[in-house]
């Protein structure tokens, strides 16, 4: 089954106009707010999955509150080893890097059923989120360290569940399922982001965001080619949720809380420094991380 993300002409297209778009997240945040201990959010081990490359350590905070299905998958596979060893066969400079595949062709996956697809969740009041942004009719924040979309709290009062739709936003850093052209065919395959690609939005799954290691993300080796497969790929040379590994091996991520006041002085000082051309993207977290096993 080939896994593909996109029909390669129209990858190709996006890949070539999003090289140019700028790397806001590194680059445009005039403001360093004040941070305390207060402010920090230790990431929950059962959530961080640490993935060892060839090039350096990446870790995605995953959403199980966006994707619980996805999230399981990814945990069951990690905890497996089934991960470990397998290449980046995909990677696109200015769009993704793609993995999860034992044969390294894209046309392989795991022994599990395929899931079933998770491109939007349902918010209620107690969802951790914290709006950055409302265009017209939508609001545009947070849900821990992903970038999110959503409907209006004030519709909640409108729906039976009181609860609105959602979607992750594929800023730099987030993580998809990979799929077939069927909504319900992701099985092991996944990709990290290299930069932003809006278009993917609500027709792939969102399951994380990378809270370190985006620049070994964008270290990947990557493919020239219109298929981006790789030749003598980059790989994963341990895949594990943090929760498994041992302690004395076990990586502990502090990240800026996005329900903090210091993350408000952050987001609005990226938005009157971008005005009209700001988006999600732009806000990159501060990160704290003691890594004993790197």
């Amino acid at each position: 089954m080939r896994q593909g993300l996109l029909a390669t002409q129209a990858a190709l297209i996006l890949a070539s106009a999003l090289a140019a778009w700028p790397v806001m997240a590194q680059e445009s945040a005039p403001v360093a707010p004040a941070v305390t201990a207060a402010d920090w959010r230790v990431v929950p081990a059962d959530n961080l999955l640490v993935i060892d490359t060839s090039k350096g350590r990446i870790l995605v905070e995953m959403a199980p509150e966006v994707a619980p299905g996805h999230v399981a998958r990814i945990r069951m596979l990690a905890k497996a080893g089934f991960y470990d060893g397998v290449p980046w066969h995909r990677v696109i400079d200015g769009f993704m890097a793609q993995t999860g595949d034992p044969l390294g062709t894209g046309e392989g996956q795991s022994w599990h059923p395929d899931l079933k697809s998770e491109f939007t969740f349902r918010r209620d009041a107690q969802t951790p989120f914290t709006a950055v942004a409302a265009p017209a009719g939508a609001q545009v924040g947070f849900l821990h360290s992903l970038p999110v979309q959503t409907q209006p709290d004030a519709v909640m009062a409108t729906t039976a569940d009181r609860k609105v739709h959602a979607w992750g936003l594929y800023c730099p850093g987030v993580a998809g399922m990979a799929r077939d052209d069927a909504p319900d065919s992701a099985n092991s395959q996944f990709f990290l982001m290299r930069h932003p690609y809006p278009a993917l939005e609500k027709r792939y799954t969102v399951w994380g965001s990378v809270v370190s290691g985006l620049d070994v993300v964008r270290a990947l080796k990557f493919s020239p080619n219109p298929d981006g497969i790789v030749s003598e790929p980059d790989r994963m040379t341990r895949v594990r949720v943090a929760g498994d590994l041992p302690v004395a091996e076990r990586p502990t991520v502090r990240v800026l809380n996005t329900t903090s006041a210091a993350f408000r002085t952050l987001a609005d000082g990226v938005r009157a420094a971008r005005g009209a051309d700001f988006s999600a993207c732009d806000i990159a977290l501060p990160v704290e991380v003691d890594a004993p096993g790197a």
